[in-house]
């Protein structure tokens, strides 16, 4: 058997999964989006006629700009809070795995349970976080009813689902050479010069990739917190995310072809930003490298 044959019977399984769960659906995605089709009555082909309604649609509007304010707050507090986590469990402890554990447990918690515990947790009567408010003194807040506050309910439900970054942040750490670490010690360097001159550039290329996933992540993420905790709103319709909107669209007015195309402009703007993240880090790198 060839070198090349083998890594094709290698690939096969990724590449078969690959056409099924992205490039099949994909095709099929674009090709309602060229039509005015509710499933019931047989499809009738619009063109591009669905794209420019959207383009007029002031409801789209809002939902694609709360989706990029979303991912600006999200993507960055992820990074961070995965970061974070990594640098203070990498050492061993006593009680190390359990906090590790903690970490990871809300990651694995199924979407709508998970949207449920939030419902009590951000409850203005009874739940715990007003009681905390209170207890410290600030003061209890209706988390659900107001648009600022709703917006950051959502963006605080996303921040600590972040257990798969932490445990990639958590074994990039844990691979890099000590020897570095304690040459920086007899020299003298401070813990924020090591971790800015040591740290950092070592997991730059882990936390680059992190960041692509995290915004890939964060553009689908808001559906499950704004359908089941906010439910889009408050007015006027403040947790309304591309994700909730191109659902409404088809589950609820039937508008196939409709939530098909603002499906398609949901993964332009993801592929449009990552691009431009990917552009700042090569010119970073080349800057860097002169």
């Amino acid at each position: 058997m060839t070198e090349r044959r083998r890594l094709f019977l290698l690939l096969s399984p990724y590449l078969v999964g690959l056409s099924v769960l992205i490039l099949v659906p994909g095709v099929v995605t674009f090709a309602m989006s060229l039509f005015d089709w509710d499933l019931i009555t047989p499809p009738e082909f619009t063109g591009l006629a669905n794209f420019r309604e959207l383009a007029g649609d002031g409801l789209f509007r809002i939902s694609l700009r709360n989706s990029l304010s979303f991912a600006a707050w999200a993507v960055p507090l992820r990074l961070l809070g995965a970061l974070g986590l990594a640098l203070l469990l990498h050492r061993r402890f006593r009680g190390v795995g359990a906090y590790r554990t903690a970490a990871w447990i809300p990651t694995v918690i199924p979407d709508v349970a998970y949207g449920l515990v939030w419902l009590w947790i951000l409850n203005p009567l009874y739940g715990p976080l007003n009681l905390l408010l209170e207890a410290v003194g600030i003061g209890a807040k209706n988390w659900l009813s107001d648009p600022t506050s709703a917006q950051a309910a959502v963006v605080l439900m996303s921040v600590f689902t972040i257990g798969e970054g932490f445990l990639v942040a958590l074994a990039t750490r844990q691979e890099l050479p000590e020897e570095l670490y304690e040459v920086a010690a007899v020299e003298g360097a401070s813990a924020l010069r090591i971790f800015r001159k040591v740290t950092l550039p070592l997991m730059a290329p882990t936390l680059l990739l992190l960041l692509f996933r995290d915004t890939v992540f964060s553009m689908q993420a808001s559906f499950v917190p704004a359908l089941i905790v906010t439910g889009g709103g408050p007015p006027p319709n403040a947790t309304t995310y591309l994700p909730l909107f191109a659902y409404e669209n088809a589950f609820e007015f039937l508008r196939y072809g409709y939530a098909a195309a603002a499906t398609l402009v949901m993964f332009a703007v993801t592929a449009a930003i990552v691009g431009v993240q990917w552009l700042l880090v090569r010119r970073y790198r080349r800057a860097f490298v002169l």
